[in-house]
């Protein structure tokens, strides 16, 4: 590749040659590779940042293909774990970058480790319990993130900088019960894109530590509504926040906060996860379903099977996605069919 590969946004001043030097050292942790994760991921990886590492639970379907812009309908054929589907289209984009894919529903543990050298944490999920944990490592270990939301046609975005601004439990001192969804709402591919837009920009002026053009607000819009708020913060930082406040006790990272069971956003799925890592034979236990009459596909990374309406997905990390329910009890009842 020529030298000239990022020329264009080296002729941007406010990054210029410094700035895509400073990009090119540093190391970003991406949190979900769904539409959000896929738009930021991109940007990124064609921006030239030094290295990214992805994190995802999910595999790729047919749904998704609608906006998360790096899949193809083989690998929603194929079922790939997002992370690691990302990961390959990534390198074909910009073989230059390190790409670390996680197939994983990592712990606040994981997390930490994953996390240590980060120079950005990027939130790209659909749940407020792994913002925040997500925000609690970004305070303990001084790591600025950017939440960013998206459901329907309305987006929302901010930027978390420990010790400045407030942080994500200032703003939301609890998770929030019920809401729309991307099930119940749907969502439409710009409002992705614009939610995009913000966090890849403020992405990149972190990454070249132009800390000084960083908006400083939460932004809120609807893109077919026609609507867009920026909204002041600032005197939302409290002194007695358990996260971010004078006395911090970050209560998300914590062996009480770890789910083991979550019902997915947008599907009629439920994840299951034991309590510790197991690790599961696939090639083992395919061979035991298909024995006892189940209907199986295995890939590298996942096995699934069928049961009556109900299918499962079974991950090497012992984690189980049991789609068609979102009961609870229903999916545990279908575990323990198959794994006793």
């Amino acid at each position: 590749m020529s030298d000239g590969r990022y020329s264009r946004q080296e002729r941007f001043a406010p990054i210029g040659r410094s700035g895509q030097a400073l990009l090119s050292k540093k190391h970003v942790l991406l949190i979900g590779a769904g539409a959000l994760g896929t738009g930021n991921a991109e940007v990124l990886v064609r921006a030239g940042v030094g290295r990214l590492t992805i994190v995802d639970r999910d595999y790729v379907e047919a749904s998704n293909l609608q906006r998360q812009q790096l899949y193809s309908e083989e690998d929603a054929n194929q079922k790939m774990p997002k992370a690691a589907a990302a990961k390959s289209r990534l390198r074909d984009i910009n073989s230059s970058v390190g790409i670390h894919a996680v197939v994983e529903d990592v712990s606040f543990i994981k997390l930490e480790e994953l996390a240590e050298d980060a120079d950005l944490i990027l939130d790209a999920t659909d749940n407020f319990e792994t913002r925040l944990i997500i925000n609690d490592l970004s305070q303990k270990l001084n790591i600025p993130w950017i939440y960013g939301a998206c459901v329907g046609s309305y987006g929302m975005t901010f930027t978390v900088i420990p010790g400045e601004t407030p942080c994500f439990q200032c703003l939301w001192k609890s998770i929030p019960q019920g809401g729309q969804t991307c099930d119940t709402a749907g969502i439409i591919s710009p409002a992705v894109m614009m939610v995009v837009a913000y966090q890849s920009a403020e992405a990149l002026k972190i990454l070249s530590e132009n800390y000084a053009a960083l908006h400083n607000k939460l932004v809120t819009f609807d893109v077919w509504e026609n609507l867009h708020s920026e909204i002041g913060v600032s005197k939302l930082k409290k002194a007695d926040c358990p996260s971010c406040g004078l006395a911090p006790s970050y209560p998300y990272l914590s062996a009480e906060n770890l789910m083991k069971t979550s019902v997915l956003c947008g599907r009629d799925t439920v994840q299951l996860r034991p309590s510790s890592r197991q690790p599961v034979d696939l090639p083992q236990l395919e061979a035991r379903l298909l024995s006892q009459g189940f209907q199986t596909a295995r890939n590298p990374y996942l096995l699934s099977l069928t049961q009556d309406t109900n299918r499962m997905v079974i991950f090497y990390d012992g984690r189980v996605l049991v789609h068609g329910t979102k009961d609870v009890i229903e999916a545990k009842k279908m575990y323990t069919n198959v794994f006793g």
